[in-house]
């Protein structure tokens, strides 16, 4: 079930709310403790739902996941010497490991190896393709940090089933992440309150991501997606260029747009969730850019391969090895695909030899350059995860540069550019700068400087108007994207985000 839906929109999350929040209902005391324990019932219950529409008969292989790490964990929290909870450890990461394996690996090793088979003049293996259960590489992420966490002593084995398995197949971070840590939210689960202030935030969150992924992400994909799929023979640099950018644009409002309604919705139910992305465009090195970017995936690569590796306690011939494991890795997580291989170890060489000296030369060029070099190593990075083969990636970059051969096609790049692009594109370059945040600390400040005029003035009227015109443009803006967004959704088709199939 897409958030994007409306059947989500309009049926699934007004009916999950109204449960949850039922007149009667107290949140404090015992009858709080109470309330918890049948929402996270009812939380559960939606939550199964809400995967099974999308994962079908899946949901059984995720349903037996959960029971697997509930019980490994409470096995190695239990465990009578480090020894046999460590083995206890490898049994369970190896298990994950190895589902994700066969479900999102087997189809690109059978047709590696049938390559291999054929240059050697033998006969391919008969291997039945493998489906790819919706979200199991973000599912599979959560497992393994939820026993790791267990084992070092940062989280405690969850007795609750209820709890275990809420963790682990809560709605809004299902899919796509964020991927959030046990200890993040093992108190949340066991009791949480929800103001009145905490929903109005849930809301707003959720109406802005929201219009990211429909109102820009969802517009730039169409000629994204048109240019991606012309020959290569017919790009020219131009369309080249332009498919680029809009592909730049598609993939941070979409995915940083479903993360905006993941926390929008835990909000809502008293979740909260970890920021997951920061601007990671306005940033000015790799390595910045992935303290911006999928924050949640850059710190479990960290926190459970980097810093296992040896991190940065190693000889710099070996932390520079370990950057390419861990992004030959993030590459390989993206997809089961070479070129995904390759855009992985493509951030990781530039990760090393701005460890080796590049860094600081860079933080040396005028501003604006800094974030030229940034933009270009990225958008470069996006035509290796966007293309669908390496030739294919090679051949864009080679009309980006100029040597495409630039055959006639009767779509030129004017026909692509409508206003409703346009549009799309500025908003698109607005809205990933911090311009919102600035936003709200000026409207704090002159919140502010009106409060203190009117008791400057002795008079109270300033202050009592300027707070609820205030608020009063923020409901408007509100309701003028969830607006803009259900129109759209009425008039487009399907669109997918683009993490679900990672």
């Amino acid at each position: 079930m897409l958030f994007t839906e409306p059947i989500f929109l309009f049926l699934f999350l007004p009916l999950l709310l109204s449960l949850h929040f039922l007149p009667g209902l107290a949140t404090r005391g015992a009858a709080g403790r109470a309330h918890a324990r049948y929402a996270n019932w009812l939380l559960l219950v939606g939550s199964i739902v809400f995967y099974a529409r999308g994962g079908g008969t899946f949901t059984w292989l995720i349903l037996a996941s959960i029971a697997f790490n509930y019980q490994m964990a409470i096995l190695v929290a239990g465990a009578r010497t480090p020894a046999r909870a460590k083995r206890r450890l490898v049994v369970a990461v190896g298990v994950n490991l190895a589902v994700l394996a066969v479900f999102k690996y087997a189809n690109f090793i059978a047709d590696n190896t049938n390559a291999l088979l054929a240059q050697a003049q033998m006969g391919p293996l008969a291997v039945p393709r493998v489906l790819l259960p919706i979200g199991i590489s973000f599912f599979t992420f959560h497992a393994i940090s939820y026993v790791v966490d267990v084992y070092r002593g940062d989280a405690s084995a969850q007795k609750s089933p209820v709890h275990a398995a809420l963790y682990l197949l809560l709605f809004p971070q299902l899919i796509a992440g964020p991927i959030i840590r046990y200890r993040e939210i093992a108190d949340q689960l066991a009791r949480r309150v929800v103001t009145l202030d905490d929903f109005a935030a849930g809301v707003r969150r959720f109406v802005f991501g929201l219009g990211k992924k429909v109102l820009v992400a969802n517009t730039v994909a169409v000629p994204a997606d048109q240019i991606f799929a012309m020959p290569p023979a017919q790009l020219s640099a131009m369309h080249a260029w332009l498919g680029l950018v809009c592909y730049t644009l598609q993939i941070y409002f979409d995915f940083s747009g479903y993360s905006d309604m993941a926390l929008g919705l835990g909000r809502m139910f008293g979740f909260r969730f970890p920021e997951n992305f920061r601007w990671p465009y306005i940033s000015e090195t790799v390595q910045e850019f992935w303290r911006r970017w999928h924050i949640s995936l850059s710190a479990w690569f960290r926190d459970y391969l980097y810093v296992p590796l040896g991190g940065n306690r190693v000889a710099m011939p070996r932390i520079y090895l370990n950057l390419f494991v861990v992004f030959f890795l993030c590459g390989l997580w993206h997809g089961a695909a070479w070129s995904f291989v390759v855009w992985g170890l493509f951030h990781g060489a530039f990760l090393v030899v701005e460890r080796i000296g590049l860094a600081p030369l860079v933080r040396r060029l005028w501003r604006p350059l800094r974030h030229a070099y940034l933009l270009l190593v990225v958008m470069v990075g996006w035509v290796l995860f966007r293309a669908d083969t390496l030739a294919g990636a090679l051949a864009y970059l080679r009309a980006m540069a100029g040597f495409g051969l630039a055959e006639p096609t009767p779509y030129l790049v004017g026909w692509y550019l409508t206003p409703e692009l346009w549009i799309a594109l500025a908003a698109g370059v607005i809205g990933s700068m911090p311009i919102g945040p600035w936003f709200a600390a000026l409207r704090a400040s002159m919140a502010h400087r009106m409060s203190e005029a009117a008791s400057d003035s002795g008079g109270e009227s300033i202050s009592r108007i300027a707070g609820p015109v205030l608020a009063f443009g923020g409901v408007v803006s509100v309701a003028v994207v969830l607006f803009a967004s259900i129109v759209q959704i009425a008039g487009r088709t399907y669109n997918p985000f683009i993490y679900f199939r990672f």
